[in-house]
């Protein structure tokens, strides 16, 4: 099979209409291309030019190829990137670019995917502190990118937006363009990412000029790495923005192909950076004699007990992974034989971390903690077998495959709704953190401004059907991710809910914590202050702003659908009380999504 052909193309800067011409006109002489990957700003860089961008993405205008993107930055990027996000079509976790429209997708915060037989690497945005919805990179996107490195297997292609600090080091100097220079336009995080991905073939823009660097050999690594800067299309000096490879996948390539080195290799280019901190970390560890390539580490939720001398909120990733660290006691970093564990039974070292993993479906590894009975597994072989033996993936989250979409009302940046499988009543819904998350209480408390615009929009529509909505979550202290069921009830019946939840507790030997606040945020400032996660917890927030609240002792026996049964009770529903005796039909449920989205149109607060 001939290798894939490839067009490279640096900053757009909106002029849709010259990179098509462009691209039709090489096509037609040198192609058949098989895509085209853009690396630099994307989007205008003047209102002038928005309108000829906007004919593509609304259709007018037809894009040839498919066209990938990283730089989401420029003029229009906010509204056409925002709407995007929310797309149905662009729901769950998709390293292979959100659609934007025919032939155009949207590399977003950094990923690995197969294009065309090629292991292709990115991250999108420029680097920057002040967290910006769209057009930067967080440190979880480095982070993300680490963990993809540590993965076997040759990277065919690095896509980033700045150049690597360094790069010109060591290169011929008559082929070194004049005036370059690491002052602007140059990141030296992205030099110690493509020291570590070593990938074959590293394409950036934003530099605004064209330079074809003599490959360099890699540390650790057999294989070369050459670089490309791409210019901007329709830039003055006529600099080549747009350039042709067609490089064979390495994965089948032979090992005297892969290690073959031309004439002209140069040093590796780069500084090798004692420390990988985040970049926005005042103080860095000391330096150590042993490479810090090998401890790549991430920000953990808690403190663990940790055997060394760690600063006490990072983990040692080379101690996770092997069991042993050189560095011993002097290691800055946790040394946590329950991370160790977890890792050993195949628990991904993102989720350990940091509750979630940005490779959603594509990760080789499980996404639950695992007990001991659960026994080991490691990662997939690729054979049927090896799937089979990768842990329940999350229902709720929205890279999960195994997230029920059709069900999905509204979508917003913290939290999403869904209608309930099996409900209790046919408008049952639930509100959903995006983040994998355990419970609601412990987000950080801007998402509560969402949720309370969720709720707020929850009871508006129900009070037009002459309905109350009672809220509940139950946190279960080793629960995976959070929702808080809401339950309408009729108007009638909303006088006595109070009373029929603590004639429970009081059968089941209890009694709630009473709270009651005259808004709705002050009862949930309440809930937080209240909430210890060393216990599991249950609340229910009741149609007249009163909150019911009970932490669960660890040998207390408490009905997982405590809340579901009450209700079940309250509405004459005994039969209704388990949810799986009122699954329906996926025809059905997407019924019944479509007449609730219709009529909550008015209402929703991300409409």
């Amino acid at each position: 099979m001939a290798p894939p052909r490839i067009l490279l193309c640096g900053d757009v800067l909106g002029r849709l209409n010259q990179l098509v011409k462009r691209i039709l006109s090489v096509n037609k002489s040198a192609g058949p291309f098989d895509a085209v990957l853009c690396v630099g700003q994307f989007f205008p860089d003047s209102p002038e030019r928005l309108l000829e961008f906007m004919d593509y993405i609304e259709g007018r205008s037809q894009i040839p190829l498919p066209t990938y993107f990283i730089g989401d930055y420029g003029i229009g990027a906010a509204k056409v990137l925002s709407a995007a996000s929310k797309d149905s079509a662009n729901l769950g976790f998709k390293m292979d670019g959100l659609r934007i429209c025919d032939n155009l997708y949207w590399l977003k915060g950094s990923g690995k995917f197969t294009l065309h037989g090629l292991s292709v690497v990115y991250i999108s945005g420029r680097r920057s502190l002040d967290g910006q919805q769209f057009g930067t990179y967080s440190q979880d996107d480095v982070d993300a990118l680490r963990a993809l490195a540590d993965e076997s297997g040759i990277v065919d292609l690095f896509l980033t937006n700045e150049w690597p600090s360094g790069v010109t080091k060591g290169a011929v100097t008559s082929n070194v363009p004049p005036g370059i220079s690491d002052s602007s336009g140059c990141d030296s995080a992205i030099s110690e990412l493509v020291g570590e991905i070593k990938p074959r073939y590293h394409i950036a823009g934003t530099k605004g000029i064209f330079y074809d660097r003599e490959p360099y050999s890699n540390l650790d690594a057999v294989h070369v790495t050459r670089f490309l800067g791409l210019a901007p299309v329709g830039n003055k000096d006529k600099q080549k923005f747009i350039h042709a490879i067609s490089p064979i996948p390495a994965s089948t390539m032979s090992s005297a192909e892969i290690s073959m080195k031309p004439p002209n290799t140069t040093l590796f280019p780069y500084k090798i950076i004692e420390g990988t901190a985040p970049t926005n970390q005042a103080t860095k560890r000391p330096s150590d004699s042993i490479s810090d390539t090998q401890y790549w580490r991430y920000d953990v939720s808690q403190k663990r007990q940790k055997h060394g001398a760690g600063d006490g909120d990072k983990l040692c990733f080379k101690f996770v992974s092997s069991g042993s660290c050189p560095r011993g006691k002097k290691c800055n970093f946790l040394h946590d034989t329950e991370a160790r564990e977890q890792y050993m039974r195949g628990v991904c070292f993102d989720f350990i971390n940091k509750g979630k993993c940005e490779r959603g479906p594509d990760c080789n590894f499980k996404h639950s903690l695992q007990d001991e009975d659960e026994g080991f597994a490691s990662r997939r072989s690729g054979s049927e077998n090896a799937k089979s033996s990768r842990s329940k993936r999350c229902w709720f989250c929205l890279s999960s495959p195994d997230v029920e979409s059709h069900l999905i009302i509204s979508i917003g940046e913290s939290y999403y709704c869904a209608l309930a499988k099996g409900p209790l009543v046919e408008d049952q819904v639930l509100v959903i953190p995006v983040e994998h998350s355990a419970n609601t209480l412990s987000l950080p408390p801007e998402c509560e401004i969402e949720l309370d615009r969720f709720q707020k929009s929850l009871k508006m529509y129900f009070r037009t059907q002459g309905k109350e909505v009672v809220f509940f979550e139950w946190i279960f202290k080793r629960g995976t991710h959070a929702n808080i069921q809401a339950v309408p009830i009729p108007l009638s019946r909303a006088s006595a809910v109070k009373n029929i939840f603590i004639l429970a507790a009081e059968k089941l030997g209890f009694q709630f914590v009473n709270t009651k606040s005259n808004n709705d945020s002050e009862g949930r400032k309440s809930l937080r202050a209240q909430f210890d996660d060393k216990f599991s917890f249950f609340y229910v927030e009741l149609p007249d702003g009163t909150i019911l609240s009970h932490a669960i002792e660890d040998n207390e026996k408490f009905p997982v659908q405590f809340g579901r049964e009450v209700l079940a009770g309250l509405l004459n529903m005994a039969d209704r009380a388990d949810w799986r005796n009122c699954k329906q039909s996926k025809e059905d449920e997407m019924k019944m999504a479509e007449v609730f989205k219709n009529q909550f149109k008015k209402f929703d607060p991300n409409q």
